[in-house]
Protein backbone atom coordinates (compact mmCIF):
# COMPACT_ATOMS: atom_id res chain seq x y z
CA UNK A 1 0.00 0.00 0.00
CA UNK A 2 2.76 2.40 0.99
CA UNK A 3 4.64 1.74 -2.27
CA UNK A 4 1.44 2.33 -4.26
CA UNK A 5 0.89 5.66 -2.53
CA UNK A 6 4.48 6.72 -3.21
CA UNK A 7 4.14 5.69 -6.84
CA UNK A 8 0.94 7.70 -7.17
CA UNK A 9 2.58 10.77 -5.65
CA UNK A 10 5.52 10.39 -8.04
CA UNK A 11 3.23 10.14 -11.05
CA UNK A 12 1.34 13.25 -9.98
CA UNK A 13 4.59 15.14 -9.41
CA UNK A 14 5.91 14.21 -12.85
CA UNK A 15 2.60 15.18 -14.44
CA UNK A 16 2.62 18.54 -12.68
CA UNK A 17 6.19 19.11 -13.79
CA UNK A 18 5.37 18.33 -17.41
CA UNK A 19 2.35 20.64 -17.37
CA UNK A 20 4.32 23.36 -15.61
CA UNK A 21 7.15 23.20 -18.09
CA UNK A 22 4.69 23.25 -20.98
CA UNK A 23 2.88 26.32 -19.67
CA UNK A 24 5.87 28.27 -18.38
CA UNK A 25 8.56 27.24 -20.86
CA UNK A 26 8.51 30.85 -22.09
CA UNK A 27 10.16 31.89 -18.83
CA UNK A 28 13.38 30.31 -20.04
CA UNK A 29 13.23 31.43 -23.68
CA UNK A 30 14.37 34.72 -25.14
CA UNK A 31 11.81 37.36 -26.11
CA UNK A 32 11.12 37.45 -29.84
CA UNK A 33 12.25 41.08 -29.94
CA UNK A 34 15.80 41.69 -28.73
CA UNK A 35 18.60 43.71 -30.20
CA UNK A 36 16.32 45.66 -32.55
CA UNK A 37 18.12 48.43 -34.46
CA UNK A 38 17.56 52.09 -33.65
CA UNK A 39 16.19 54.15 -36.53
CA UNK A 40 16.76 57.88 -36.79
CA UNK A 41 13.43 59.67 -36.49
CA UNK A 42 12.93 63.37 -35.85
CA UNK A 43 10.07 64.63 -33.74
CA UNK A 44 8.74 68.13 -33.25
CA UNK A 45 6.98 69.43 -30.18
CA UNK A 46 3.25 70.07 -30.40
CA UNK A 47 2.74 71.33 -26.84
CA UNK A 48 4.51 71.08 -23.48
CA UNK A 49 3.69 71.60 -19.82
CA UNK A 50 0.99 68.92 -19.52
CA UNK A 51 0.45 66.77 -16.42
CA UNK A 52 0.51 63.04 -17.16
CA UNK A 53 -1.29 63.12 -20.54
CA UNK A 54 -2.92 59.72 -21.05
CA UNK A 55 -5.45 59.59 -23.89
CA UNK A 56 -5.58 61.39 -27.25
CA UNK A 57 -8.58 61.55 -29.59
CA UNK A 58 -9.10 63.73 -32.65
CA UNK A 59 -12.29 65.63 -33.40
CA UNK A 60 -13.76 66.16 -36.88
CA UNK A 61 -12.41 69.74 -36.93
CA UNK A 62 -8.83 68.44 -36.58
CA UNK A 63 -8.31 69.49 -32.97
CA UNK A 64 -7.23 66.93 -30.40
CA UNK A 65 -8.74 66.11 -27.02
CA UNK A 66 -6.22 65.02 -24.41
CA UNK A 67 -6.84 63.63 -20.92
CA UNK A 68 -4.62 64.35 -17.93
CA UNK A 69 -4.73 61.32 -15.67
CA UNK A 70 -3.83 63.00 -12.38
CA UNK A 71 -5.78 66.29 -12.70
CA UNK A 72 -9.00 64.93 -14.22
CA UNK A 73 -8.83 67.54 -16.99
CA UNK A 74 -9.76 67.18 -20.63
CA UNK A 75 -7.93 69.74 -22.74
CA UNK A 76 -8.19 70.70 -26.38
CA UNK A 77 -4.99 71.05 -28.40
CA UNK A 78 -5.16 73.09 -31.59
CA UNK A 79 -2.39 74.95 -33.42
CA UNK A 80 -0.09 74.57 -30.43
CA UNK A 81 -2.59 76.07 -28.00
CA UNK A 82 -4.07 74.28 -25.00
CA UNK A 83 -7.50 75.10 -23.54
CA UNK A 84 -9.53 73.28 -20.90
CA UNK A 85 -12.68 71.58 -22.16
CA UNK A 86 -13.92 69.85 -19.01
CA UNK A 87 -12.98 68.41 -15.63
CA UNK A 88 -14.28 65.04 -14.50
CA UNK A 89 -15.22 65.84 -10.91
CA UNK A 90 -15.54 62.26 -9.68
CA UNK A 91 -12.26 61.07 -11.25
CA UNK A 92 -9.87 59.94 -8.52
CA UNK A 93 -6.15 59.64 -9.16
CA UNK A 94 -4.58 56.83 -7.15
CA UNK A 95 -1.53 54.97 -8.35
CA UNK A 96 -2.10 54.23 -12.02
CA UNK A 97 -5.77 55.22 -11.85
CA UNK A 98 -7.45 58.48 -12.78
CA UNK A 99 -8.71 59.98 -16.04
CA UNK A 100 -7.34 57.74 -18.77
CA UNK A 101 -8.81 56.84 -22.16
CA UNK A 102 -10.78 59.17 -24.41
CA UNK A 103 -12.64 58.67 -27.69
CA UNK A 104 -14.87 60.77 -29.93
CA UNK A 105 -17.93 58.85 -31.00
CA UNK A 106 -19.68 58.82 -34.37
CA UNK A 107 -22.37 60.81 -32.55
CA UNK A 108 -19.61 63.36 -31.60
CA UNK A 109 -20.11 62.70 -27.90
CA UNK A 110 -16.88 62.57 -25.91
CA UNK A 111 -16.31 59.19 -24.21
CA UNK A 112 -13.92 58.80 -21.27
CA UNK A 113 -12.61 55.95 -19.11
CA UNK A 114 -11.73 56.88 -15.54
CA UNK A 115 -11.29 55.71 -11.96
CA UNK A 116 -13.68 56.79 -9.21
CA UNK A 117 -13.54 56.11 -5.47
CA UNK A 118 -15.19 52.73 -6.08
CA UNK A 119 -14.63 51.54 -9.66
CA UNK A 120 -13.41 52.19 -13.17
CA UNK A 121 -16.13 53.38 -15.52
CA UNK A 122 -16.91 54.70 -18.97
CA UNK A 123 -19.00 57.83 -19.41
CA UNK A 124 -19.96 60.20 -22.19
CA UNK A 125 -20.35 63.94 -22.12
CA UNK A 126 -20.56 67.10 -24.12
CA UNK A 127 -18.50 70.18 -23.21
CA UNK A 128 -20.21 72.01 -20.39
CA UNK A 129 -22.25 69.00 -19.25
CA UNK A 130 -21.70 66.43 -16.50
CA UNK A 131 -20.51 62.97 -17.59
CA UNK A 132 -23.24 60.38 -18.14
CA UNK A 133 -22.00 56.90 -17.12
CA UNK A 134 -22.69 54.16 -19.67
CA UNK A 135 -20.72 51.38 -17.94
CA UNK A 136 -19.81 51.16 -14.25
CA UNK A 137 -18.37 48.47 -12.02
CA UNK A 138 -15.10 47.75 -13.82
CA UNK A 139 -12.80 46.61 -10.97
CA UNK A 140 -10.28 49.25 -9.90
CA UNK A 141 -7.03 49.18 -7.91
CA UNK A 142 -3.85 51.17 -7.49
CA UNK A 143 -2.42 49.36 -10.54
CA UNK A 144 -3.69 47.34 -13.53
CA UNK A 145 -6.68 49.52 -14.43
CA UNK A 146 -6.36 49.19 -18.21
CA UNK A 147 -7.97 52.37 -19.48
CA UNK A 148 -7.77 52.59 -23.27
CA UNK A 149 -10.98 53.15 -25.25
CA UNK A 150 -11.50 53.60 -28.98
CA UNK A 151 -14.16 53.19 -31.63
CA UNK A 152 -13.44 50.36 -34.01
CA UNK A 153 -14.00 50.21 -37.76
CA UNK A 154 -17.41 48.68 -37.00
CA UNK A 155 -18.54 51.78 -35.08
CA UNK A 156 -18.55 49.95 -31.74
CA UNK A 157 -16.75 51.14 -28.63
CA UNK A 158 -13.90 48.95 -27.36
CA UNK A 159 -12.25 49.16 -23.91
CA UNK A 160 -9.15 47.52 -22.47
CA UNK A 161 -9.30 46.64 -18.77
CA UNK A 162 -6.78 45.29 -16.26
CA UNK A 163 -6.99 42.56 -13.68
CA UNK A 164 -6.99 45.16 -10.85
CA UNK A 165 -4.45 42.92 -9.04
CA UNK A 166 -7.02 40.10 -8.75
CA UNK A 167 -5.35 37.73 -11.19
CA UNK A 168 -8.14 35.17 -11.33
CA UNK A 169 -10.63 37.74 -12.65
CA UNK A 170 -8.92 37.65 -16.05
CA UNK A 171 -10.17 34.09 -16.63
CA UNK A 172 -13.61 34.79 -15.14
CA UNK A 173 -15.80 35.66 -18.11
CA UNK A 174 -18.48 37.06 -15.80
CA UNK A 175 -16.02 39.77 -14.63
CA UNK A 176 -15.18 42.95 -16.54
CA UNK A 177 -11.55 42.80 -15.34
CA UNK A 178 -8.68 41.58 -17.52
CA UNK A 179 -10.70 41.86 -20.74
CA UNK A 180 -11.20 43.69 -23.98
CA UNK A 181 -14.82 44.80 -24.00
CA UNK A 182 -17.00 45.69 -27.00
CA UNK A 183 -20.16 47.73 -26.61
CA UNK A 184 -22.66 50.05 -28.24
CA UNK A 185 -22.58 53.81 -27.63
CA UNK A 186 -24.91 53.37 -24.66
CA UNK A 187 -22.79 50.67 -23.01
CA UNK A 188 -24.75 47.57 -24.01
CA UNK A 189 -23.21 44.37 -25.41
CA UNK A 190 -22.54 44.96 -29.10
CA UNK A 191 -24.21 42.83 -31.76
CA UNK A 192 -21.89 40.01 -32.81
CA UNK A 193 -20.14 39.58 -29.45
CA UNK A 194 -19.13 35.97 -28.69
CA UNK A 195 -21.80 35.89 -25.96
CA UNK A 196 -24.71 38.11 -27.06
CA UNK A 197 -25.46 38.95 -23.42
CA UNK A 198 -21.87 39.87 -22.53
CA UNK A 199 -19.55 42.81 -23.19
CA UNK A 200 -16.52 40.49 -23.31
CA UNK A 201 -14.70 40.42 -26.66
CA UNK A 202 -11.52 38.66 -25.44
CA UNK A 203 -10.21 37.58 -22.05
CA UNK A 204 -7.16 36.34 -20.17
CA UNK A 205 -5.47 39.76 -20.20
CA UNK A 206 -3.29 41.23 -17.48
CA UNK A 207 -3.44 44.94 -18.33
CA UNK A 208 -4.41 46.26 -21.76
CA UNK A 209 -3.49 49.91 -22.32
CA UNK A 210 -3.35 50.04 -26.09
CA UNK A 211 -5.02 48.70 -29.21
CA UNK A 212 -5.63 49.68 -32.82
CA UNK A 213 -6.78 48.25 -36.15
CA UNK A 214 -5.30 47.71 -39.59
CA UNK A 215 -7.11 49.08 -42.63
CA UNK A 216 -8.74 45.68 -43.21
CA UNK A 217 -10.03 45.49 -39.62
CA UNK A 218 -7.49 43.28 -37.82
CA UNK A 219 -7.11 44.30 -34.18
CA UNK A 220 -3.78 44.43 -32.32
CA UNK A 221 -3.30 45.10 -28.59
CA UNK A 222 -0.39 45.57 -26.21
CA UNK A 223 -0.11 43.66 -22.94
CA UNK A 224 1.89 44.41 -19.79
CA UNK A 225 3.70 41.32 -18.58
CA UNK A 226 4.74 40.62 -15.01
CA UNK A 227 8.32 39.39 -14.81
CA UNK A 228 9.26 37.97 -18.19
CA UNK A 229 7.27 39.04 -21.24
CA UNK A 230 5.42 42.03 -22.53
CA UNK A 231 3.30 41.18 -25.54
CA UNK A 232 1.80 42.34 -28.81
CA UNK A 233 -1.32 40.28 -29.56
CA UNK A 234 -3.62 39.84 -32.53
CA UNK A 235 -7.06 40.06 -30.95
CA UNK A 236 -9.77 37.66 -32.07
CA UNK A 237 -13.28 37.44 -30.61
CA UNK A 238 -13.85 34.96 -27.82
CA UNK A 239 -10.18 33.95 -27.53
CA UNK A 240 -8.22 33.42 -24.33
CA UNK A 241 -4.88 35.24 -23.99
CA UNK A 242 -3.66 33.16 -21.08
CA UNK A 243 -3.14 35.35 -18.03
CA UNK A 244 -2.49 34.35 -15.27
CA UNK A 245 -1.75 30.77 -16.39
CA UNK A 246 0.56 31.90 -19.19
CA UNK A 247 2.84 34.89 -19.59
CA UNK A 248 4.26 35.07 -23.10
CA UNK A 249 4.33 32.09 -25.49
CA UNK A 250 2.85 28.69 -24.69
CA UNK A 251 2.17 25.51 -26.63
CA UNK A 252 -1.17 25.12 -24.86
CA UNK A 253 -3.82 25.30 -27.59
CA UNK A 254 -6.27 26.97 -25.20
CA UNK A 255 -4.27 30.21 -25.34
CA UNK A 256 -3.37 32.58 -28.18
CA UNK A 257 0.36 32.94 -28.79
CA UNK A 258 1.61 36.54 -28.94
CA UNK A 259 2.68 38.05 -32.24
CA UNK A 260 5.78 39.42 -30.51
CA UNK A 261 7.29 39.51 -27.02
CA UNK A 262 9.69 41.83 -25.21
CA UNK A 263 11.58 41.69 -21.93
CA UNK A 264 9.57 43.74 -19.44
CA UNK A 265 12.40 46.24 -18.85
CA UNK A 266 12.64 46.81 -22.62
CA UNK A 267 9.02 47.79 -23.20
CA UNK A 268 6.14 48.11 -20.67
CA UNK A 269 3.89 48.84 -23.66
CA UNK A 270 0.98 51.26 -23.49
CA UNK A 271 -0.50 53.02 -26.54
CA UNK A 272 -0.71 51.37 -29.97
CA UNK A 273 -1.19 52.76 -33.48
CA UNK A 274 -1.16 51.04 -36.86
CA UNK A 275 0.09 52.59 -40.10
CA UNK A 276 -0.06 50.30 -43.12
CA UNK A 277 1.39 46.95 -42.09
CA UNK A 278 3.41 48.36 -39.20
CA UNK A 279 2.42 48.57 -35.54
CA UNK A 280 3.75 51.40 -33.37
CA UNK A 281 3.93 50.81 -29.61
CA UNK A 282 4.67 53.51 -27.02
CA UNK A 283 6.80 52.11 -24.19
CA UNK A 284 7.00 53.40 -20.63
CA UNK A 285 9.83 51.60 -18.88
CA UNK A 286 11.52 51.01 -22.23
CA UNK A 287 11.47 54.77 -23.02
CA UNK A 288 11.08 54.26 -26.75
CA UNK A 289 8.63 53.83 -29.60
CA UNK A 290 8.73 50.40 -31.22
CA UNK A 291 7.82 49.83 -34.85
CA UNK A 292 7.17 46.24 -35.88
CA UNK A 293 5.41 44.34 -38.65
CA UNK A 294 1.92 43.03 -38.02
CA UNK A 295 3.46 39.55 -38.19
CA UNK A 296 6.10 40.43 -35.59
CA UNK A 297 8.88 40.90 -38.15
CA UNK A 298 11.52 43.62 -38.62
CA UNK A 299 11.31 45.37 -35.22
CA UNK A 300 12.85 48.83 -34.95
CA UNK A 301 13.35 51.37 -32.15
CA UNK A 302 12.42 55.02 -32.61
CA UNK A 303 13.01 57.93 -30.20
CA UNK A 304 15.10 55.54 -28.11
CA UNK A 305 15.62 57.14 -24.67
CA UNK A 306 15.33 60.64 -26.13
CA UNK A 307 12.15 61.85 -24.43
CA UNK A 308 11.73 59.51 -21.46
CA UNK A 309 8.64 57.43 -20.81
CA UNK A 310 6.17 57.27 -23.71
CA UNK A 311 2.49 56.62 -23.00
CA UNK A 312 0.32 57.11 -26.08
CA UNK A 313 0.75 57.03 -29.84
CA UNK A 314 -2.11 58.08 -32.11
CA UNK A 315 -2.51 58.70 -35.83
CA UNK A 316 -3.39 62.36 -36.49
CA UNK A 317 -5.67 63.51 -39.34
CA UNK A 318 -2.62 64.59 -41.37
CA UNK A 319 -1.12 61.09 -41.16
CA UNK A 320 1.57 61.98 -38.62
CA UNK A 321 1.90 60.25 -35.26
CA UNK A 322 1.29 62.08 -32.01
CA UNK A 323 3.27 60.65 -29.10
CA UNK A 324 2.78 61.67 -25.47
CA UNK A 325 5.44 61.51 -22.79
CA UNK A 326 4.70 60.31 -19.25
CA UNK A 327 7.49 61.71 -17.12
CA UNK A 328 5.28 63.42 -14.52
CA UNK A 329 3.53 60.17 -13.57
CA UNK A 330 5.65 59.59 -10.45
CA UNK A 331 7.93 57.00 -12.06
CA UNK A 332 10.48 59.30 -13.69
CA UNK A 333 12.35 62.54 -13.16
CA UNK A 334 10.53 65.20 -15.21
CA UNK A 335 12.64 67.38 -17.43
CA UNK A 336 12.04 70.92 -18.56
CA UNK A 337 8.81 71.08 -20.56
CA UNK A 338 7.44 67.72 -19.38
CA UNK A 339 5.03 66.38 -20.11
CA UNK A 340 4.73 67.04 -23.83
CA UNK A 341 3.15 65.85 -27.06
CA UNK A 342 5.47 65.13 -29.96
CA UNK A 343 4.70 64.91 -33.67
CA UNK A 344 6.50 62.27 -35.69
CA UNK A 345 6.22 61.84 -39.46
CA UNK A 346 6.59 58.25 -40.62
Amino acid sequence: MKRAVLLGVAVLAVGALVVGVGLWRGWFARPSVSGAPSVDASATEVVSGLTTPWGVAFRPDGSALVTERDTGRIVSVRDGQVSEVARIADSRHRGEGGLMGIAVGPDEWIYVYYTTATDNRIARLRPGSAPEPILTGIPAAGIHNGGRIAFGPDGMLYAGTGDATERGLSQDRSSLAGKILRMTVDGRPAPGNPDPASLVWSYGHRNVQGFAWTADGRMYASEFGQNHYDELNRIEPGRNYGWPTVEGPSDDARFVRPVATWATDDASPSGVAVVGDRVYIACLRGRKLYRIGVDGSAPEKLLDDRYGRLRTVAVAPDGSLWVTTSNTDGRASPGRGDDRILRLRV
